[in-house]
């Protein structure tokens, strides 16, 4: 089969033919027909994350593909299910944070594309009991960028812990953020949208942001706080360390700031400040398959939607490169089929 293989960090990954994966005991063996392309992955072939890969490595973890085999001991799915193949790719399913709902948190998890091989290849297995159901409402190519882009966002917004006619901050309308926009109108939420650049804000606008802020030429800060009195949450998914500390002074007192986008940086989070305003500071991370469930509903009743373009797997390598310059709009998806 055709992959794309991370065979060193800071190299160019290289097409070629591989082995077809065998589907082990649990497993099915699905034939990929997309595969969204997410800065992770861009991470993963840079090894510049604490954490390590395993290399070589098949990155991937917005899989969308068809069940072709199932693995000895697999009831849950039939030859011919669409599934796919997300971040969380297996857990231990017994320690606590398994057990409570928390299974994103679990310290024996393996994770798509990163610990384990994922969808940048024409075939991949995955443990059944962790892909996703698509629903048929759903294109190969519309619900790729959902397994993850849209997982993550939606959990983002839900540990937020806000309610609907409340205000949220999104920082950085890109891949995440412009599929966040949309998650966060469908739940009810007014929003904010920052970024710097104004084809983003426009994109913004179209798709029902109440304010957007230019932070290359408005204070968001003096913005928000002026126009709405301070956001009830504020959602980072930029990556850049100045993004965290505008949404951390944009929230009003009592609110929350949600940390996804991963800046190589330390965040600094005002203890007095944090303390005498009562704002909380959380992580999130992907979702669990119930959260993936409630993201790909919303996708498939139409409420979200990502900005894609189309590229073939061998193309890779010049994604990576736009991707790095900040040159991508919305998501990009490879085909494979």
């Amino acid at each position: 089969m055709k992959a794309a293989v991370v065979n060193g960090f800071q190299q160019k990954l290289e097409v070629k033919e591989v082995e077809v994966p065998q589907a082990g005991y649990g497993q099915v063996l699905v034939r990929v027909k997309t595969c969204g392309v997410c800065h992770t992955d861009l991470h993963a072939a840079q090894g510049d994350w604490p954490v390590k890969p395993k290399l070589p490595l098949i990155p991937g973890h917005e899989g969308v593909g068809v069940v072709e085999k199932l693995g000895e001991g697999v009831t849950s799915l039939k030859v011919g299910d669409r599934v796919g193949i997300p971040w969380l790719f297996s857990a231990c399913g017994e320690c606590d944070y398994c057990l409570t709902g928390w299974e994103t948190l679990c310290q024996h998890q393996l994770n798509g594309g990163y610990s384990a091989d994922g969808a940048y290849a024409q075939y991949c297995v995955a443990p059944a009991a962790y892909v996703a159901r698509i629903p048929d409402e759903l294109s190969d190519v519309d619900a790729a960028p959902i397994l993850c882009a849209g997982v993550t966002t939606y959990k983002a917004l839900k540990v937020a812990n806000i309610k609907p006619g409340d205000w949220v901050a999104i920082y950085g309308i890109g891949g995440l953020g412009h599929v966040a926009l949309q998650y966060a109108k469908a739940m009810g939420y007014n929003v904010v949208a920052v970024d710097i650049h104004p084809e983003k804000l426009e994109l913004a606008k179209e798709l029902g942001a109440d304010v957007t802020v230019n932070g290359s030429e408005t204070d968001p800060i003096q913005a928000i706080q002026e126009q709405v009195g301070g956001v009830h949450a504020a959602i980072s998914v930029a990556v850049t360390k100045k993004a965290f500390e505008q949404a951390y002074k944009s929230v009003r007192r009592g609110g929350s700031v949600v940390v996804v986008g991963l800046p190589n940086a330390d965040l600094p989070i005002p203890i007095f400040d944090t303390v005498l305003n009562g704002v909380t500071v959380k992580g999130s991370i992907v979702g669990t398959r119930k959260d993936m469930q409630e993201a790909l509903d919303f996708a498939a009743r139409g409420k979200v939607k990502a900005i894609i373009e189309t590229q073939p797997l061998e193309k890779i390598n010049e994604v990576f490169e736009r991707m790095e310059k900040g040159q991508i709009n919305g998501r990009v998806v490879l085909t494979l089929d």
